[in-house]
């Protein structure tokens, strides 16, 4: 069959998923540009970077200059991220001096999920994925508060008042966190990471072209006898 399907694994709080993110755009419009007829899905998975993150969040300098080994360790952090954002069309720079609090990203999982759910396709959940994004790295906003997530998912065509109401449930809750036990159970212990058609995979922020070859060679390997 000429269908192509890609897991990705990724955390909204993960500035390299973001720009993972939109290597992986650019990467299938080299694609459909090659094989116009090859029908493809993405689907998001959840992943926990920090999964003992407090429900309301944790202030995030702090948190990070502590889990890299001080500020001077950070901000060479900071300064390979926008670098390598830059070339993604990404604006970290100063933007991170924006973000107040670090988020728990269950509620962002949760909205995806239900976006995924209820039959949206690839284009509409790929523009909620990156407003969530943007929101979290560009615009400094709490991507852990329910108001933020319903008010994104409304500016991305989602009824706000029904994602509010989502939210406020636990509906849901316990499956997006099996999907993030999942990943750690199959060794997946960094992210993003790109799975085609469930063979092969990649790890980490690679170029739109490394991207594209994978995708070449999942379809070789769909092609191939065994």
């Amino acid at each position: 069959m000429n269908t192509l399907s890609i897991d990705v694994v990724s955390d909204v709080v993960c500035p390299w998923c973001f720009i993972g993110k939109r290597h992986l755009d650019r990467a299938l419009e080299l694609w459909r540009a090659e094989q116009p007829a090859c029908a493809v899905t993405v689907r998001w998975r959840p992943f926990f970077l920090n999964p003992d993150t407090p429900e309301a969040g944790e202030p995030y300098r702090p948190f990070l200059e502590k889990k890299f080994g001080g500020p001077k360790q950070l901000e060479e952090l900071w300064q390979r991220v926008s670098e390598a954002g830059s070339k993604a069309g990404i604006a970290f720079a100063f933007a991170f001096e924006k973000i107040e609090l670090r988020a728990n990203t269950l509620a962002a999982h949760r909205l995806i999920h239900l976006a995924q759910k209820v039959g949206a396709d690839n284009t509409a959940i790929g523009g909620l994925v990156e407003a969530l994004f943007a929101a979290q790295f560009l615009e400094g906003r709490h991507v852990g508060d329910r108001a933020v997530l319903a008010a994104v998912a409304g500016a991305c065509g989602m009824d706000a008042e029904a994602v509010a109401r989502y939210l406020e449930s636990a509906e849901d809750a316990d499956e997006v966190r099996g999907g993030a036990a999942e990943a750690r159970r199959l060794g997946i212990s960094g992210v993003p990471m790109f799975i085609f058609n469930q063979r092969l995979a990649a790890s980490g922020a690679q170029p739109p072209d490394a991207l594209l070859q994978v995708m070449r060679e999942t379809m070789r390997a769909a092609a191939t006898p065994t």
